[in-house]
């Protein structure tokens, strides 16, 4: 993974450090360069399909029963604080918190019935749709990203296929769980929290990257008087890829959301990367979905995201209402405006967006004043791929505790995405450490026909 956030920095500083540049360029000397990634990246790629997804985890698991399943008949302490408001859809009611999704409901679809989430913080299922408690092949499964990036290799060679817009967070379990047994050539291009300045070779001038080049290249070439199989002869290449990755403008542009119109921004709104939610949580950062929709215009087909922390088990004036109120209005306004975005971009039935958490959280407010975990019921938003949109899927009781009607499964929503992305889920198999085909979704998922 080529990392070019470093969360110890207060702030982002204007360009690489020296430092921070031999690691992106040295790497050869372990024996891993990045031409040497890409060279894997590209191997067994099987496609150019343009689809292209972006992913949003919010963190910790989002209360399902107050934004988009709400129980206004229920008792008062199911139901909090908040009411139903009407959307743009008859018979569609979202939490009153969320206008402007309700004002574009005909754009969205709302998945209230997701089963089988396990009962533990654990991003591993929203990246992979896999259960980290069962049986795992040597290396873990990869997450979807690593898969459509050996699947479907690089749209544009200046653009890593799959780029990673999740902050490091200091709790271990809200974090991507990587490439699995796909290997680090799979993993993500880490991005996170920099503007264009964090991406400049400050001081490297493209005369002196080619110097580094070169050198890069008289390593391989005492490489390949070594390697008597000859399997290095085709390095070259993708030392050329490396360095349009290095030197080219697409990729630093894409992440420079101050090329974009001032007025595309504010509809965004923004947030602050430095300030990690609860500090173990991620920042919320709504600017992250601009770039997002950027880096996939850029060329990226995957682009992950993680926002904000949405763990309220309550507390002294920490209760789940207050802290609602504060991340509602501001996830609002950043979900709407991607959607709108894709939409008035003509991008809106080639780009997926799904967004959602682990699990959902108790329909029994706490005793302090907030909801805990809850595995067995929980939902996800999404929006573009050319879905069949404006429509809610499933439903809970009247209690919001349990799915009475179209339960849908992680690895169901996951073969739904891999069908968005032109991937057969079903027929396409990826090859494991010990070279035996791995299906991409686990046994029994099935594309969620509704929306497909």
């Amino acid at each position: 993974m080529l990392t070019i956030f470093d969360r110890s920095q207060a702030s982002p500083r204007p360009g690489i450090s020296r430092r921070g540049f031999l690691q992106i360029g040295s790497l050869g000397l372990t024996g891993l360069t990045l031409p040497k990634l890409l060279a894997a990246d590209a191997a067994g790629s099987a496609g150019r399909s343009k689809k292209s997804l972006i992913m949003i985890y919010l963190v910790g698991g989002p209360p399902h029963l107050d934004m988009w399943d709400l129980k206004p008949h229920a008792p008062v302490e199911v139901r909090g604080e908040f009411r139903p408001i009407s959307t743009c859809v008859p018979g569609i009611e979202l939490c009153e918190h969320l206008p402007q999704m309700a004002r574009m409901m005909d754009k969205f679809v709302i998945l209230r019935s997701i089963v089988g989430a396990q009962d533990d913080h654990n991003a591993f299922q929203c990246y992979t749709g896999r259960d980290q408690r069962q049986p795992m092949p040597p290396g873990g499964w990869p997450q979807l990203g690593s898969a459509v990036a050996m699947l479907q290799g690089p749209a544009n060679r200046a653009v890593p296929p799959f780029v990673s817009l999740c902050y490091p967070c200091t709790h271990p379990p809200y974090n991507e769980p990587g490439p699995g047994f796909l290997g680090v050539s799979r993993a993500g291009f880490r991005a996170v929290g920099a503007s264009r300045e964090s991406m400049v070779l400050q001081g490297i001038s493209l005369d002196r990257l080619r110097d580094r080049r070169g050198l890069l290249s008289s390593m391989d070439r005492l490489r390949r008087e070594i390697d008597a199989s000859g399997q290095m002869a085709g390095i070259d290449e993708f030392t050329a890829q490396a360095t349009d990755i290095l030197s080219s403008s697409r990729l630093v542009d894409a992440l420079d959301i101050s090329q974009e119109d001032p007025r595309t921004v504010a509809r965004y709104g923004t947030g602050d990367p430095t300030i990690f939610m609860d500090e173990n949580g991620a920042p919320r950062v709504p600017q992250n979905f601009l770039m997002a929709r950027r880096l996939i215009e850029a060329g990226a087909r995957v682009v992950t995201v993680a926002y904000s922390k949405w763990d309220w088990h309550g507390g002294p004036n920490n209760s789940i209402f207050k802290r609602q109120r504060e991340d509602l209005p501001v996830f609002d306004q950043g979900i709407t405006a991607l959607v709108e975005d894709l939409h008035d971009r003509g991008l809106d039935r080639d780009v997926t967006v799904i967004a959602w958490g682990e699990f959902g959280r108790t329909p029994i407010i706490n005793a302090g004043g907030g909801r805990d975990h809850w595995p067995r019921v929980s939902g996800a938003i999404l929006a573009g791929g050319g879905m069949s949109t404006g429509q809610v899927i499933g439903a809970t009781d009247r209690l919001g505790g349990e799915a009475v009607s179209r339960p849908v499964t992680f690895p169901d929503v996951f073969a739904t995405l891999y069908h968005r992305m032109g991937i057969d889920p079903a027929a396409t198999t990826i090859t494991d450490l010990g070279g035996r085909p791995q299906h991409l979704v686990a046994p029994g998922a099935t594309v969620i026909s509704e929306i497909s």
